[in-house]
């Protein structure tokens, strides 16, 4: 029987103005079965209404940018601060399920890959609004052609990593397009990217903060990286 390594899993919650679904996602995360120990890392980017105070209810490590610098942000900020063996991206917004956060590390733990990206498309997916879909598919489709991969959801909120990536790669982006810029770089890098089928449910409450600017804009890095000197 192999037995699997412990590991500490360091899951990055960034959060903007989410004080209707944070709680819901960080018990949702402790309630996971994740077999290993976990840190959680709330990033409360600036919110304007109660998403820190909801999150500190749940004994995370919190941290707060003084005004909105973007999910790119603070996504490097959490990084700066988790203490973990294995990086995982967690949204605040209840579109993703943490149930899946164990089958999502489960290829890094066996040793087969250090990067996992959970995949929309091969999973349960509800009522993705149309424009999102079409980006997604222009983006993924876009970032096959420049990078010679196989993904089928470039942009998904459920990235896993070893920390190890992190020594080898620089993220510099503040805003969305940060999901171009670690996948052109981790495959410039030479990591294979292994995707997990994910359960994922467009979100119902709130309001989504990524618009068609931030896909022009992720579009253009990926052209801007692969063919950068």
């Amino acid at each position: 029987m192999v037995v699997s390594p412990v590991v500490l899993v360091s899951i990055i919650v960034p959060a903007f103005n989410e004080e209707v679904t944070i709680g819901k996602v960080l018990k949702m995360i402790l309630e996971a079965k994740i077999p290993h120990p976990i840190e959680i890392i709330v990033v409360d980017d600036g919110s304007k209404d109660k998403t820190s105070e909801k999150a500190r209810r749940f004994g995370v490590k919190l941290l707060r940018h003084p005004y909105n610098l973007g999910k790119g942000r603070a996504l490097r900020t959490g990084m700066k601060f988790a203490s973990g063996d294995i990086i995982v991206w967690q949204d605040a917004d209840l579109e993703y399920f943490p149930c899946d956060i164990p089958k999502l590390i489960h290829s890094i733990i066996q040793g087969f890959t250090d990067v996992v990206y959970g995949s929309r498309f091969s999973g349960t997916n509800t009522q993705m609004r149309f424009s999102h879909f079409l980006g997604n598919k222009v983006l993924t489709r876009a970032t096959r052609i420049l990078f010679n991969c196989h993904l089928t959801d470039m942009e998904t909120g459920y990235k896993v990593f070893k920390r190890k990536i992190f020594d080898q790669i620089e993220i510099t982006s503040n805003g969305f397009e940060i999901e171009p810029e670690v996948t052109a770089k981790v495959l410039t890098a030479g990591f294979r990217i292994v995707e997990v089928p994910i359960n994922y449910r467009f979100r119902r409450k709130g309001k989504a903060k990524i618009g068609w600017r931030d896909g022009v804009k992720s579009l253009l890095l990926l052209f801007k990286l692969r063919f950068r000197k």
